[in-house]
């Protein structure tokens, strides 16, 4: 077997479950899940109109590289929200199964396994980035995300050896799990060094389309290359998903943007891998990805959740609306693990701890002592999980 794979940490939702072993959830209540970034609004029914009609499609097998059709409809959707010069459907878009498989399988094609190899990354962050680097044969290096720093990457805290020996940086804006958005001008100031110490930015940006303020949209790191004049978008890549603009997590459909240099060597990759997206879903991919009226009805959804969730929570669980995303992530005002228990044993709500998206660092573990909290149930599901966590609050 693999040696790296011993280096594997448990996956968060596998601590959890260690966590609650022993408790038996209050039969009190019915359980309500925010553990879990998984999309419960309905998917758009024109997509699964679309996937049905094009079941035929099975007898056929897919493209590595999908139909041109739907990178078209990728490229003019990609050019519309980032305000991008151009794009090249043909050299610079590659449809992948899922943001998830995609950031994992980028690591193994990128990454030069050699002494020193690093790959630098956020803390808290999503568990593949570490994962993906351990097994490429690279050191995982954590960027604490605090308070302090608005929960963005402490960029400035790395050192220029550590620039040097980083070969990828992921970067994840809007973030999980706090939903701070990196500005244009930090995604700049990336690309840059990127440029000077040779490294690629792989850019997760799959809550992009989950924001507040119709008239502000986070910016991209494409966005930010061709504001520098860079279309080319050398050393960088972003990687996009319908999982959570579109309420399909269940379609496994998202796409890799950017550097056709580099998306050239990740197709030759992904054509061994053996991991092309069935048809019948890119032809639903390409329905989702071609309309913005669902999508902006997904957004009033949420916006209604968090006005309502926080309302009621603020005066026992003060919480600060993110930039962008669905999560929440406050403080906890005893443990973040003795919370969670109380909040499961007690109130049969389900959170997941912050240390547990985190690494322990020499300045600490920067997700300890906080809660991310996914309002992604219905909005009545979600306002009755904030009135039990309010009793809980004030139960310790």
């Amino acid at each position: 077997m693999n040696p790296q794979l011993k280096l594997l940490h448990p996956y968060p939702f596998e601590k959890l479950g260690e966590l609650f072993a022993d408790i038996e959830p209050s039969s009190a209540h019915s359980p309500i899940a925010l553990s879990i970034g998984e999309p419960k609004h309905p998917a758009p029914q024109f997509v699964l109109d679309t996937l049905a009609s094009h079941l035929s499609s099975l007898s056929k097998y897919p493209s590595t590289r999908g139909s041109e059709a739907l990178r078209e409809s990728i490229a003019k959707w990609l050019s519309r929200r980032f305000d991008l010069n151009a794009i090249n459907p043909n050299t610079q878009i590659l449809p992948v199964n899922g943001t998830r498989e995609a950031l994992f399988s980028f690591a193994q094609a990128l990454i030069s396994a050699e002494q020193n190899a690093s790959v630098l990354c956020p803390n808290p962050f999503y568990q593949i980035y570490e994962g993906a680097a351990l097994l490429a044969g690279a050191s995982p290096q954590f960027i604490n995300c605090s308070e302090e720093n608005r929960f963005l990457p402490d960029f400035d805290s790395v050192s220029p050896q550590q620039w040097q020996d980083c070969q990828l940086l992921y970067i994840c804006s809007p973030g999980n799990p706090s939903g701070a958005v990196l500005p244009l001008d930090t995604l700049q100031e990336l690309i840059q060094l990127a440029q000077q110490y040779d490294f690629v930015i792989a850019s997760d940006e799959c809550y992009s389309e989950i924001y507040f303020d119709e008239d502000d949209a986070p910016p991209g790191l494409l966005q930010a290359c061709a504001a520098l004049g860079n279309d080319s978008f050398e050393r960088c890549v972003v990687f996009h998903s319908l999982s959570k603009r579109s309420n399909l997590p269940g379609l496994r459909s998202g796409f890799v943007a950017g550097d056709a240099d580099v998306l050239s060597q990740f197709l030759r990759y992904r054509t061994y891998h053996g991991c092309a997206m069935p048809v019948h879903h890119q032809m639903a991919s390409i329905a989702a990805w071609s309309d913005e009226q669902h999508v902006a009805e997904n957004r009033r959804r949420y916006r209604e959740k968090f006005r309502a969730v926080r309302e009621i929570l603020n005066p026992a669980l003060p919480t600060q609306l993110p930039d962008a995303g669905f999560y929440l992530w406050p403080a906890t005002p005893i443990a973040d693990t003795d919370f969670a228990r109380a909040l499961l044993a007690d109130y049969n709500v389900t959170v997941l701890p912050g240390r547990y998206l985190a690494r322990d660092t020499p300045q600490g573990n920067p997700g300890q002592g906080r809660i991310r909290m996914a309002l992604v149930a219905e909005q009545a599901d979600c306002v009755e999980a904030a009135q039990r966590i309010v009793d809980c609050v004030r139960n310790l």
